[in-house]
C-alpha cells in the first residue's frame, strides 16, 4: 500500500476555489501511476478534492489533473539530473493546456515545440525565446520566421532541405539561425507499439546517421545559420537505457567529426525525451539511473544537456472522468456505454493502449465487459474484454493515467464538443479549459459561402 503524497504549493488564487464537500482522510490508494489518487468513503480522490464533486460541478466527461504530481515528478527529473549541466525542456505535444505550461514555467522548465501554434502558446504563458527549443520535421517558412524572431535558443533541424530554407529565411530577417541538427541515431529500441518509435533506421523523423556530416559541412556554407548542437530522440515510453546509450555514444563521436571538419564548435547536446510512466503495473523508470548514465557519457565533453520529459512530467497526473450510460449485452459480451469515446481519448484505439479504469465508488462486484463509447465507430473504445467494476448506468468511472496525449488528441468527430480540463492543488480545483458548446462547434463555418471566381 502506498503512502499519498503530501501536496504542496499554489498555482493561483485567483483561478482554483474550494470543494463544497469537506474531503475526508485518504485511508487507502490506488496502485497506478503517481499517489495523487487516492480513496476515501467518499471515493475516488485526486489529491484532497473528491471526484465525484468535480464530476457534479463540471460535467463528464472531464479531464483532470493534479498539480502537485506534476511537481514531484518535476523535481524527481530535475534531482536526477543535477550532476549533468542539464536544462529540462517540456515537450508541449504531450499537453498543451496553458495552465500546465504555466504551472511548469514556475518550476524553471523550458519547452519543446513542434508547431507555431505551440510557440504561440509558449510566449501566451510566459515563456521568452531563450526557454524555447523548436522541433518538427514539416517546419513551414512562416514558423521559421515566428521563431526567429521570438529569439528561440535552438531550431533542430531535422533535413539539409530545411536547412537551406531556414539560412534563406534567417537572410531576410537579418538574422543568424541557431541551429542543432536532429540525427537520427538508428538504434534499435523496444516501446510499446511502432507509432511510438522515432530513432531506428527508416524514420521520417531526423537526419540519416550517415548524411549527419555532410549536413554539418553544409551549414558550413551558409552565412545565416550558426550551428551550435546536435539533437536525437530515440522514442517514447523507453524504459531501457541502452538505447540512448547507444544513441549518445554515436552522436558524441559525431560531434567530434563535425568540430573536426568544420569551424563549428557546439555547444548543446539535445538527447530527447521518452521515458516511460506506468499505465498498469510496470515498474516505474529508474531516472537516479537514467542521470548516471547520461553523465557518465558527457561527463567532460563541456556539453550543455537538453532534455525533453514530455509523458514523464504528466502522464500519471490526470485522469478521465466519465459518466456510465447504458449497460448492454451482445453476442456474449458485456457492454459498459460511457459518454467518453474515442473524441475524448484517442489512444486505445489508436495505439491499441492500455489505460486502467477505476469505479470512482466501487459497486463491490466485478464483469467482465468492453468499456466503448458513444462514438458511430467500431473502434470507439477505452477498453476490451476488461475485468472492470460492475459499473451501472450513472456511475463515475476515472480512466487512468490520461494527463499525456488525452485531451490534445481530442476532436470534435460526429459533431462532439471537446471537454473540459481540471486542475487540481491539494484542497481546490479549477476549469482550466471550459467544454467548449455547440456554438463553438460551428464558430468558424460559413454557412453562405462567398464565391470567388478565378
Amino acid at each position: 500500500m502506498r503512502k499519498r503524497i503530501n501536496h504542496r504549493g499554489a498555482v493561483g488564487k485567483s483561478v482554483l476555489k474550494t470543494p463544497k464537500v469537506a474531503p475526508k482522510r485518504a485511508t487507502e490508494t490506488t496502485t497506478v501511476g503517481d499517489e495523487a489518487f487516492s480513496r476515501n468513503d467518499e471515493g475516488l480522490m485526486c489529491e484532497r478534492v473528491p471526484l465525484s464533486v468535480i464530476a457534479r460541478e463540471t460535467g463528464t466527461p472531464a479531464y483532470v489533473y493534479s498539480a502537485g504530481a506534476i511537481r514531484d515528478q518535476y523535481a524527481h527529473l530535475r534531482d536526477a539530473m543535477k550532476s549533468v549541466d542539464a536544462r529540462l525542456h517540456y515537450s508541449v505535444k504531450a499537453n498543451s493546456s496553458m495552465a500546465i505550461l504555466s504551472l511548469l514555467r514556475e518550476l524553471g522548465a523550458g519547452l519543446d515545440i513542434v508547431s507555431g501554434g505551440e510557440l504561440y502558446r509558449a510566449l501566451k504563458a510566459g515563456y521568452t525565446g531563450r526557454d524555447i527549443v523548436f522541433s518538427g520535421v514539416g517546419k513551414t517558412e512562416r514558423e521559421m520566421e515566428d521563431a526567429l524572431r521570438a529569439q528561440v535558443l535552438l531550431v533542430n533541424v531535422e533535413s539539409e532541405q530545411e536547412l537551406h530554407v531556414l539560412d534563406a529565411v534567417a537572410k531576410r530577417l537579418g538574422v543568424k539561425a541557431p541551429v542543432a541538427l536532429r540525427v537520427n541515431p538508428e538504434v534499435l529500441v523496444d516501446t510499446p507499439h511502432p507509432y511510438t518509435r522515432t530513432g531506428e533506421k527508416g524514420m521520417k523523423f531526423g537526419i540519416p546517421f550517415d548524411e549527419a556530416l555532410s549536413v554539418a559541412k553544409a551549414s558550413a556554407t551558409l552565412p545565416n545559420i550558426d550551428l551550435i548542437g546536435l539533437d536525437m530522440h530515440v522514442g517514447s515510453q523507453i524504459s531501457q537505457f541502452a538505447p540512448y546509450e547507444v544513441g549518445l555514444q554515436r552522436l558524441l563521436h559525431l560531434r567530434r567529426e563535425i568540430e573536426r571538419e568544420t569551424k563549428a564548435r557546439l555547444e548543446w547536446l539535445d538527447i530527447g525525451g521518452g521515458l516511460a510512466v506506468t499505465y498498469d503495473a510496470e515498474r516505474s523508470v529508474d531516472v537516479r539511473h537514467f542521470g548516471e548514465v547520461v553523465k557518465a557519457l558527457v561527463s567532460g565533453s563541456g556539453l550543455k544537456i537538453i532534455l525533453e520529459p514530455g509523458r514523464y512530467l504528466v502522464g500519471n497526473a490526470g485522469v478521465l472522468l466519465t459518466r456510465v450510460l447504458y449497460r448492454k449485452r451482445s453476442g456474449g459480451k458485456e457492454f459498459i456505454i460511457t459518454d467518453a469515446g474515442m473524441t475524448d481519448l484517442l489512444r486505445p484505439s489508436h495505439y491499441n493502449a492500455f489505460h486502467r479504469i477505476d469505479a470512482v465508488k466501487p459497486t463491490g462486484r466485478t464483469t467482465v465487459a468492453d468499456v466503448v463509447g458513444p462514438i458511430c465507430e467500431t473502434g470507439d473504445f477505452l477498453a476490451l474484454d476488461r475485468q472492470i467494476d460492475d459499473a451501472q448506468p450513472g456511475d463515475l468511472l476515472a480512466v487512468q493515467s490520461t494527463g499525456a496525449y488525452g485531451f490534445v488528441m481530442s476532436s470534435n468527430y460526429n459533431s462532439r464538443p471537446r471537454a473540459p480540463e481540471v486542475l487540481v492543488d491539494a484542497d481546490r480545483f479549477a476549469v482550466i479549459t471550459r467544454r467548449e458548446s455547440y456554438d463553438d462547434l460551428v464558430r468558424n463555418e460559413i454557412e453562405t459561402p462567398e464565391w470567388r471566381s478565378r
